[in-house]
């Protein structure tokens, strides 16, 4: 027994040991299957529809105990609302009366101990908004006196922009994040103002807009303050004359501590001041005359007095001209400013002088001297009387650059036979140029160059090279003597002709180990391609180029398979290609070999002759030794005698 409690009592603390703050439960096993989210009673409801968001989760787990739940709602993207709870009943979001500022994507999230799981996004669309409702402070007010104008829309929620309108026309708005807002309202136009209202309701990424509140009308009486403007003198004003102008007002019964009273002349601004201002000024002639304002601003209240005063011309804006009308630089001109009209009434034409600018010496007769600058260069001229100055517009004198002799060439190549171009060009000058080619101070044709990137190009042909010296060129652009150029010097090119092919040596006396020259001659004009051709072969056998109406292809030495037929082509940079005759090679046998051929034949006959007396001496050799034997076997002396003497 006592070995039973001691087991126990080290059972215990072992336990208490590995399971602090006294955990004996296994830790429950759960999943999470699925989570779904859905929209009742329908994704498509009517404003003011009670909605339930309904979240059901399925959850499997291996013990009875309850999983503690965290549900998260989410909108368009957004947390809207949160809640934890051990129940496995689905969860739901209320929203009751829905609004369209309720409308979204919603979706929801189930966690369980760090575990998450997110349903499908379902969007929800409410349609229709509530009739706003406008309210005004006053119903009558003063010119330039505020009217504060209230319009809510009943029920709605978010985001919303709020329109106001006068006679249909908008002139405020505000954002809110409730249901109404407050405009304070200015009317400078006096009479019946008719104000309504509109919101719209700000749901990513759409819009929904209120139909128009019921319409206000507001009175606006005049306030009676009027603005005065006084000019004087009233007529018959001129150039130089001397304005005073008065601006203030006339107020009934009414404190004007703060008026402002403004006056201008155009968008100049003249005076300024609280009660009544004045300014003085020479006047100037202006269409449609000088405009001037008195205005009056007090509060929000804005009113204007405007008058136009005519203001007669003293004398016009000079125009300033040249004579002649076009000159070459360094040439004498004349420069002439001058005034048309002037008012007789007031000054004298005498009364006139004129300046040149930059030269600044004034003349009474308006009429300068000058010479014509190298380049562009800019004159203004000023008439002047009574103080009064006027100006003139600028004037910029162009003087002409003289052209210089003009140069001739051959444009591209000069070939006889074909059309060839001849430019004639200065190197200075100014457009237009017209410049003429004359053969032999014959004009042949005239051309006028106006634009930089042209040329003078003109065609013609000729029948023999050395009339392409006839040819010269002539230019002018002005009043100038034309300039007329050298004389043409250029290459033609002669397209080549009568293509020869000879052989040296002869042809009779072409033999082997020899040498053989092909030479190719052609008329016409150099440089010279050369090509030289055996029949049946494509390919050449020898190019090149020279400065010569000939060349030679050389065969240093020359063998039986160098016999055949042979020809040469040539073309010069008239790139008209000639054609030579054939000649026909037949390498003979050298002379050596014919001297070894004929002794080896002497050779040859000799042996044979000494062969022949040497078989002939053997045959009567042969004969006699058959002579002794027949004396020897009893023939007759006289026998032996014929034998001998055969």
């Amino acid at each position: 027994m006592g070995l039973l409690l001691l087991l126990a009592s080290t059972t215990l603390l072992l336990a208490s040991y590995l399971h602090p703050g006294s955990v004996t439960n296994a830790q429950q096993v759960f999943t999470i299957k699925d989570v779904s989210l859905s929209i009742e009673p329908s994704a498509d409801v009517s404003r003011g529809t009670n909605v339930t968001v309904r979240c059901r989760a399925s959850v499997s787990s291996s013990g009875q105990e309850a999983l503690s739940r965290e549900y998260t709602v989410y909108k368009d993207g957004s947390e809207v609302y949160t809640k934890t709870t051990s129940s496995s009943d689905d969860f739901l979001y209320l929203l009751p009366d829905a609004r369209v500022s309720n409308s979204g994507k919603y979706k929801c999230k189930i966690n369980i101990e760090g575990r998450q799981r997110t349903s499908n996004a379902e969007k929800l669309a409410v349609e229709g908004l509530s009739k706003p409702v406008l309210h005004l402070n006053k119903g009558v007010v003063t010119e330039g006196e505020e009217l504060t104008a209230r319009c809510t829309a009943p029920g709605e929620t978010g985001s919303i922009f709020f329109y106001f309108y006068d006679k249909g026309e908008e002139i405020q708005d505000k954002q809110v994040n409730s249901n109404q807002a407050e405009a304070v309202l200015h009317f400078r136009s006096v009479g019946i103002h008719r104000i309504h209202c509109t919101y719209t309701v700000f749901v990513r990424p759409d819009s929904y807009k209120s139909e128009e509140s019921s319409s206000a009308a507001v009175s606006v009486k005049e306030l009676n303050i009027t603005p005065v403007l006084e000019i004087s003198p009233q007529h018959q004003i001129f150039e130089g004359d001397h304005l005073n102008i008065f601006c203030s007002v006339r107020v009934a019964q009414r404190s004007t501590d703060s008026m402002l009273l403004y006056l201008s002349e155009g968008t100049s601004l003249l005076s300024s001041g609280s009660n009544k201002v004045n300014h003085s000024m020479v006047a100037l002639a202006k269409a449609p005359g000088l405009m001037f304002e008195c205005r009056m601003e007090m509060g929000n209240v804005v009113k204007i007095a405007n008058r136009t005063v005519p203001v007669t011309e003293l004398f016009s804006a000079p125009t300033l001209t040249m004579s002649p009308a076009e000159v070459f630089q360094r040439e004498p001109m004349k420069l002439t400013c001058n005034s048309e009209r002037f008012a007789s009434e007031r000054i004298q034409r005498n009364e006139l002088t004129y300046t040149l600018h930059p030269l600044e010496n004034p003349m009474d007769t308006g009429v300068f001297s000058v010479k014509a600058p190298l380049r562009d260069f800019n004159y203004t001229c000023a008439a002047r009387a009574k103080g009064i100055e006027k100006h003139s517009e600028t004037l910029t004198v162009r003087p002409r650059v003289p052209v210089s002799i003009p140069k001739i060439s051959v444009y591209g190549k000069a070939i006889l036979g074909k059309p060839i171009q001849i430019l004639c060009q200065s190197d200075s000058g100014s457009l237009p140029i017209n410049y003429t080619l004359f053969r032999e101070y014959m004009p042949e044709n005239t051309t006028s160059v106006r634009l930089p990137i042209q040329e003078a190009l003109f065609t013609v042909s000729i029948s023999r090279p050395e009339e392409i010296k006839k040819f010269m060129c002539e230019a002018s652009n002005g009043r100038r003597q034309p300039l007329l150029g050298p004389r043409l010097n250029a290459t033609v090119i002669v397209p080549l002709s009568h293509a020869r092919l000879s052989a040296v040596p002869n042809l009779q006396e072409i033999l082997e180990d020899g040498h053989l020259n092909l030479i190719c001659r052609v008329e016409g004009t150099p440089p010279v391609t050369f090509k030289w051709y055996r029949v049946g072969d494509s390919k050449p056998l020898n190019t090149t180029t020279t400065d010569e109406l000939h060349k030679d292809y050389m065969v240093p030495i020359v063998t039986k398979e160098h016999s055949g037929r042979y020809y040469c082509e040539a073309f010069n940079h008239a790139r008209n290609l000639v054609r030579s005759n054939e000649v026909n090679v037949e390498v003979r046998m050298a002379v050596w070999k014919k001297a070894l051929i004929g002794g080896i034949c002497l050779l040859i006959v000799s042996v044979l002759a000494v062969a022949v007396v040497l078989y002939f001496k053997s045959k009567r050799g042969k004969r006699e030794a058959a002579a002794e034997l027949s004396v020897a076997g009893g023939q007759s002396f006289s026998q032996r005698v014929e034998r001998e003497e055969t």
